[in-house]
């Protein structure tokens, strides 16, 4: 007779509860923004070669700039979530507000950065001289979208931290359709090419920024949360943000030096290595999901002074996270007959991408645990120790993988360097966690 399984403990359902009402939205929210770079390709694709690869350069320029400033959501979703734990919505609307204020002051700095540097940016990115005039264009046009992108960012940790994950996705959603509406009606409807494409972008930008504003003046308002920019919070904003821009380069760098390996290697090796990246930055998505839920749980647990509960929450969501790298590991080999025929034609491409997948396949649970652990520590603000870590993985990861040409290795040896560069990070990641230094409870860390 087959026993029906046990139940699980309260405090466990408890959690899951937690863990799937803010990972579901915000893996829809994740997956929504580079759909808005698959659009602008869509539509701008039409009108030929060179606005096509235009696009391209000043798309990978813009996602450069703006992805370096995502401390503003990590930061800003860990410290209004322990306000939150701490009962004191008021000083969490505040100390989101103060994120914001930071967003926009770093846009309107970027924005003036990039207006005149545009060519030369451009030209750094090795642009055809037939693409640079439409790469320049974009790049102009879409730079003014920076601010709202970034407050944008800023107000999604927000909202986060708040335990909100659904409005972001509500507004994604929202921004995904008014981009494509837009972006095709100025392209061909007004006739104005990239331009329409980048104005559209923009437009769409300012329009979630103002969504996302309405919602947290209106929270302001109810709890008594001062709107004024205010130099000493901003300052702490930024103060909190610095270890988690470094991690976030250290991370860019081992992805760029990935990739400068991989382009070394062939061109064969290089196109499997982007589609390869590319399925690995999909996987990053759902993972992620579970991270940003580990984030508001995490900071709303020690606010609440409840470190029981934020060591409950931490174990549930790894068990989660490796749970869920089982699960796309073993995805990721029974689809790849199926898929990667969808990405290339090329066989000599397929031969060198089945063996790499399998090793990306194989380190996926690795994936899982990391992407869990790099959020519980984002969620109790332990970004000094993220940024070390980061960068401890930097240095070991970057001399391995520039040996592999030198040793005649391919692009499966390569992908065996990024397991193992995963590898470091759960080993670094686990060793804190294990200590329980990032157990510091209050209102603020």
């Amino acid at each position: 007779m087959i026993q029906a399984p046990a139940p699980l403990p309260p405090s466990r359902r408890r959690h899951d509860r937690e863990i799937i009402s803010l990972a579901v939205p915000a893996f829809g929210a994740l997956v929504a923004e580079p759909l808005f770079v698959m659009v602008d390709s869509a539509i701008v694709g039409h009108l030929g070669t060179s606005q096509l690869a235009g696009l391209a350069v000043a798309a990978a320029l813009l996602t450069t700039a703006v992805s370096v400033f995502v401390f503003l959501a990590y930061a800003t979703t860990a410290a209004v979530a322990r306000r939150v734990g701490a009962g004191d919505l008021a000083s969490a609307i505040r100390q989101g507000m103060d994120g914001i204020w930071l967003a926009l002051l770093l846009g309107i700095f970027v924005v003036a950065i990039t207006l005149p540097t545009a060519p030369w940016l451009v030209d750094v990115f090795g642009a055809s001289e037939t693409a640079a005039p439409y790469a320049t264009t974009y790049l102009r046009i879409s730079s003014l979208g920076i601010p709202a992108m970034l407050v944008v960012m800023a107000a999604t940790g927000v909202l986060r931290g708040l335990q909100d994950t659904r409005t972001p996705l509500y507004v994604a959603l929202g921004g995904f359709a008014a981009n494509g509406a837009l972006n095709a009606g100025l392209v061909y409807g007004a006739g104005l090419g990239i331009a329409g494409s980048a104005w559209g972008t923009v437009i769409a930008q300012i329009a979630m920024a103002a969504a996302y504003l309405i919602v947290v003046v209106r929270g302001a308002r109810r709890h008594g949360a001062s709107l004024r920019p205010d130099a000493e919070g901003i300052k702490a904003s930024a103060q909190a943000g610095v270890p988690l821009l470094v991690r976030t380069l250290s991370l860019r760098a081992v992805l760029m030096t990935a990739t400068a390996v991989a382009a070394r290697l062939g061109d064969t090796e290089i196109a499997a290595h982007q589609i390869i990246l590319s399925l690995w930055n999909l996987m990053a998505f759902a993972l992620d999901a579970i991270a940003i839920a580990g984030q508001a749980i995490i900071g709303r647990y020690l606010g609440a002074d409840d470190a029981k509960g934020a060591r409950e929450a931490c174990r549930r969501m790894v068990q989660w996270g490796s749970a869920s790298g089982v699960a796309f590991g073993a995805l990721i080999i029974l689809a790849r007959p199926l898929f990667v025929p969808l990405f290339t034609g090329d066989q000599s491409v397929q031969d060198t991408l089945f063996p790499a997948l399998l090793v990306v396949a194989l380190s996926q649970p690795i994936a899982g645990v990391v992407f869990v652990l790099d959020g519980v520590l984002m969620g109790a603000g332990d970004g000094r120790y993220l940024a070390w870590a980061m960068l401890v993985t930097l240095a070991l990861f970057a001399p391995v993988a520039l040996l592999v040409p030198a040793f005649g290795g391919g692009l499966t040896a390569l992908w065996w360097a990024m397991a193992l560069m995963m590898t470091v990070r759960m080993v670094t990641l686990w060793l804190r966690t294990r200590s329980g230094k990032w157990i510091v409870t209050g209102a603020t860390h």
